[in-house]
């Protein structure tokens, strides 16, 4: 395998979204809990501090008679991150991004993923591009789901995304960071933070996305659907802070042939 670590030594910056500083680099969904007790559970165990929202499929106030979601998960804790999941157009996901914003009292940093088709769930490139443009003119700060295109997170960096997240796999997948060398290549121009969202399924692939250089990742199936969901949120935080550790460190170089640890020069014979 080529090696794709930098012969640099990395600077140990916060996370810094929207101008808010955060110590924890775990980004987490609420959704696909047994119930509300455990979601609360846990993203307490996660030790997540931003906790994203499906507008479309989860109550914080819409509905009067029903649980609210923000019941359990206050605003006065976490970062309410709103997101457009189930929205497959532009307008679709703008009117959705108002509506939080209304329901949360102004709130205006969002995720904004629009989806291609209910298949793949892979992100609709074009109606993204759309929508990002519309919203950041409107006054939202916009971190946006996209695919894992050098070129395209470039675009939204330049339009005005405060943070660009590329999937590492299909949404739900679990198959983890199938294309390392294309985050890479968005990591080395990017001036806003790259987290990755969607396709993780264990605690080495989120340790991997570290490694490679992100600044955080984004999850929520492989807590929520794991067989003890509260152990995973534990395994996630603990991975997710050895791999940026890893990345910070710096690892040794590949070689094709072994190396002794200890040197040969003056072994006593």
């Amino acid at each position: 395998m080529t090696d794709i670590v930098s012969n640099s030594t990395p600077e140990d910056k916060p996370l810094i979204v929207a101008g808010k500083t955060y110590k924890s680099r775990l980004l987490v969904g609420t959704g696909k809990y047994k119930d509300l007790a455990e979601t609360k559970a846990a993203i307490e165990m996660s030790g997540a501090e931003i906790v994203t929202v499906a507008v479309r499929r989860t109550n914080i106030g819409q509905n009067a008679d029903e649980p609210n979601l923000l019941d359990v998960i206050s605003p006065d804790k976490y970062t309410i991150l709103p997101n457009t999941a189930g929205c497959y157009t532009a307008k679709d996901a703008v009117r959705t991004c108002k509506l939080a914003r209304e329901l949360l009292g102004g709130h205006d940093l969002v995720k904004l993923e629009v989806l291609g088709d209910q298949k793949t769930l892979y992100p609709n490139v074009t109606e993204t591009l759309v929508a990002a443009e519309e919203l950041i003119k409107d006054g939202f700060k916009v971190m946006v789901y996209t695919t894992d295109d050098p070129l395209i997170a470039q675009r939204l960096e330049e339009m005005g995304c405060v943070a660009v997240m590329p999937l590492g796999a299909p949404i739900g997948s679990g198959l983890g960071i199938r294309n390392p060398y294309n985050i890479k290549m968005i990591l080395e121009n990017a001036k806003v933070p790259i987290l990755v969202d969607a396709g993780v399924g264990t605690a080495s692939d989120a340790s991997i996305a570290m490694e490679l250089g992100c600044e955080g990742v984004l999850m929520n199936t492989a807590i929520a659907a794991a067989k003890d969901p509260i152990r995973m949120a534990n395994a996630m935080r603990l991975a997710v802070e050895s791999g940026r550790e890893a990345w910070l460190a710096g690892r040794m170089p590949r070689k094709l042939y072994a190396s002794a640890s200890s040197p040969i020069d003056g072994l006593i014979l």
